[in-house]
């Protein structure tokens, strides 16, 4: 039986690579005593390293575990490092061991062939690679105002990958889909206490066959972290992670929509632009939450900074297309009345990461303040307004840091 203890201290766990060989528990050290505020009321968190297979991460929850990763760990980096990367799970009782060799994904509902596949049948397959971001839908849910309920994260619910696996069209074809077919529902080996409704997704059929909706076993070139979703996990590129399936072991073709709670209820909003309603509203039309959003990320400075008065002062990023990939970085400093363009790092891929970074002009002394947004290649360009919504879900206003001259 694997072992169900409280996965918030050091120690292996019995977890065996896709090859055969041990991977060891963790990296790093639990870091005594410091903390991060995430910059809103009440925003302070424990920084540990404390966590199988993971280095200092932000502790917003222990069970089920929520993990956040520092903005300084994605600072000039396009891939985020497989041991900060963040960890979002719903339920408390999470895999903590899987054996490889018993392990079986199962294809079921209306298919043409029910499958057990082993991992080293899925390998037989062929391979694929995407570089794509991974976000929490609630990603900077913590600076909503209003407050909104719901896990209070900064913005480090975000991370990009690039992962390794196979399509799942060809998963599904090799069962073969039976006619009538309408949607995917993928599920995991996390377990929901009792009377609560096991963690599934669906997408639809069309979306599941597009060639780039992947099963991944591998991320940066190692396997899955098993608080990201050893053995399996579903990739879903340019969709929010609540699609994401971790410890993935179950597709199910259906042959109407998915009423499951957590398509029906859970992971709703608005149906207006942006997902933005007035403050305090509660009955609006809704949809499932989907495609993500155009964002960009201070990294360096992360936040308020001080420079030299008359000199030239460097600043540096992140940038996110969304389902789309990034066409541009602006930045601003006079509250979006003009945008001046930053400089592009290399593009890894539509879905991922881009670097971006500037040299701007020497101030005077005095106190300024400076905003970023992304514009993606569809034309979408992230706003100065902060949108709001009861779930606290696809927050993207451009961000802005304080500039001290002196």
């Amino acid at each position: 039986m694997p072992d169900r203890a409280l996965p918030g201290r050091r120690r292996a766990l019995g977890l065996i690579g896709l090859g055969g060989a041990g991977l060891a528990a963790g990296a790093g050290a639990p870091v005594f005593g410091q903390t991060v505020d995430l910059g809103f009321a009440g925003g302070t968190r424990q920084l540990s390293g404390d966590w199988p297979q993971k280095g200092a991460m932000i502790v917003l929850r222990e069970r089920a575990p929520l993990l956040e990763t520092p903005m300084s760990a994605m600072d000039g980096e396009v891939f985020t490092p497989n041991d900060r990367f963040f960890v979002r799970w719903h339920y408390d009782d999470i895999p903590l061991s899987v054996d490889p060799a018993a392990f079986r994904l199962r294809v079921g509902g209306a298919v043409r062939r029910p499958l057990a596949l082993s991992l080293d049948a899925l390998r037989r397959l062929p391979r694929v690679e995407i570089a794509a971001v991974n976000q929490c839908s609630g990603n900077s849910r913590g600076l909503f105002t209003p407050r909104v309920p719901g896990a209070q994260w900064g913005d480090g619910a975000i991370g990009n990958a690039l992962w390794t696996g196979v399509r799942l069209r060809d998963v599904l074809d090799l069962a073969g889909i039976a006619p009538g077919a309408v949607e995917v529902r993928v599920a995991g080996l996390d377990r929901p206490p009792p009377g609560a409704p096991w963690f599934e997704k669906s997408l639809a059929i069309d979306h599941a066959r597009d060639g780039e909706v992947m099963i991944a076993w591998a991320m940066n070139g190692a396997a899955l972290p098993l608080l990201n979703g050893f053995p399996l996990r579903l990739v879903v590129p340019g969709w929010y992670s609540t699609y994401w399936i971790k410890a993935l072991d179950r597709i199910e073709v259906l042959t109407a929509p998915d009423a499951g709670y957590w398509m029906a209820k859970a992971y709703r909003i608005p149906a207006t632009p942006g997902a933005d309603v007035a403050r305090g509203s509660k009955d609006f039309a809704t949809v499932p939450i989907g495609r993500m959003v155009p964002r960009a990320f201070f990294t360096g400075p992360a936040g308020d900074t001080k420079v030299v008065a008359g000199d030239p002062f460097y600043v540096r990023g992140l940038a996110m297309g969304g389902a789309h990939g990034v066409a541009r970085v602006d930045l601003s400093m006079d509250a979006g009345a003009s945008w001046h363009a930053a400089t592009l790092g290399p593009d890894r891929g539509r879905y991922g990461f881009r670097l971006w970074e500037a040299t701007l002009p020497a101030l005077r002394p005095g106190g300024y303040r400076l905003w970023a947004r992304a514009v993606n290649t569809a034309g979408e360009v992230q706003g100065m307004k902060p949108i709001w919504n009861p779930g606290g879900y696809m927050r993207n206003p451009a961000p802005s840091i304080a500039v001290r001259a002196a």
